[in-house]
Order: C-alpha cells, then sequence, then structure tokens
C-alpha cells in the first residue's frame, strides 16, 4: 500500500515547514504499518492554475504529481492555516484535482473511487476545523473516502503565538490524533481493497 502526502505550505524548500514535521508523524505512523509514504512540496513544483489534470504546457508538474496521486491508495493534504482558510497551495491543488472528477478507471468508476484521504493543518491562529471541513469535503466531492476522524491539527488558539516548531504546546495531542488518523486511514483503505466500491448505477 502507498500513501502521498502533499505539503501545500507556502515555504519553498529547504525552508522548515511546521506543516511537513506534524505530516511526517502521520505518515510515520503509516510506514510502521507497511505503508510506502512518498511526500511532496507541491511550491516545489510549477502548478499553474486550472481544472484539469492535462494543460497541454510541458512546464507544468500536475501531470507527475497526479500520477503519483494515481499510484496511492491514501491521500493526505496538509496545508497551513491562513487568514482561517486553506493555503492557496492547496486551493490551487484542489482546483487541479477538480479534472479527476471526469477520469475513470477500467472498470469505468472514478479514479479516486476506492482510495482515501485525510487532511492535516498548523497555524498559530484558529480555525483549523473550518479548513479540515473545506479540505475534506472537496475530496469527498472529487470521489475521495474519508474516514471518521481522518484529520489532526495544531494550532495556538486566538491569536498570533509561536509556530509549531517552536513550542511543545499541544503536541501530544497532535500527535496522538495523528497516530489515530493512520489507523484509520490505513483501516479503510485495506478495506477498500478488500471490498471496492463499484461504479455508480447507470456509469
Amino acid at each position: 500500500m502507498r500513501a502521498v502526502i502533499l505539503n501545500c505550505t507556502l515555504k519553498q524548500s529547504p525552508e522548515p515547514s511546521n506543516t511537513q514535521a506534524l505530516a511526517d508523524v502521520v505518515g510515520q505512523a503509516l510506514d510502521e504499518q507497511g505503508v510506502e509514504v512518498r511526500s511532496f512540496r507541491v511550491v516545489d513544483h510549477v502548478v499553474p492554475p486550472g481544472i484539469t489534470t492535462d494543460l497541454g504546457d510541458n512546464t507544468d508538474h500536475w501531470p507527475r504529481l497526479h500520477d503519483e496521486l494515481l499510484g496511492a491508495e491514501i491521500l493526505i493534504v496538509a496545508t497551513p492555516t491562513w487568514v482561517g482558510h486553506p493555503s492557496s497551495i492547496a486551493q490551487r491543488v484542489i482546483e487541479r484535482m477538480d479534472g479527476m472528477m471526469s477520469e475513470t478507471d477500467d472498470e469505468g468508476r472514478p479514479v479516486a473511487y476506492n482510495r482515501v484521504a485525510g487532511v492535516v493543518v498548523t497555524g498559530n491562529e484558529d480555525g483549523a476545523h473550518h479548513v479540515i471541513s473545506e479540505v475534506a469535503g472537496a475530496l469527498g466531492d472529487i470521489g475521495y473516502t474519508v474516514p471518521g476522524q481522518a484529520w489532526t491539527y495544531w494550532n495556538m488558539g486566538p491569536g498570533p503565538g509561536p509556530s509549531y516548531a517552536d513550542t511543545e504546546h499541544g503536541k501530544e495531542w497532535s500527535h496522538k490524533t495523528a497516530r489515530s488518523m493512520a489507523h484509520n486511514l490505513h483501516g479503510v483503505a485495506a478495506a477498500l481493497q478488500k471490498l471496492p466500491v463499484q461504479a455508480p448505477p447507470g456509469e
């Protein structure tokens, strides 16, 4: 089984990413369950705006990332919170994933069927539950199965404050929730492998 983490931080490599640090806790827990985990920092790739998989532009890196999604049973979208919303990079990813809604597999199913997804959120402001709802809702629309408690987050609470990497505040809870998230994602992905969802009636 394979998992892909799309880190939607605004920070280009090699700048440290708080979002990556928490996503790595989920990734490590999945690795311990025998899942191959691959992580991509989207801002390091050229991903123009659009709502299709292939824009016909050979400088566009999204088709490569799309292939990674199709090679994985588990997707984790990790994003910081900015002014109460997912990052602009996360929104760009969701918009490009919109193209998957019109793609089908060999059995006539939407290509996101029988794949699971979860969300990781960090930020020194509140709004994490709103961000989780926005991203998880979009992933469900695209066709992913979003298990119960397939998310974790860390924030300082209302107002400005230190970032994830700068404090131990709240990390124990965030890490425990991250491990539960990994457990649930793996369990539902394994169940879907044994009993796949079939194409909708009339498809």
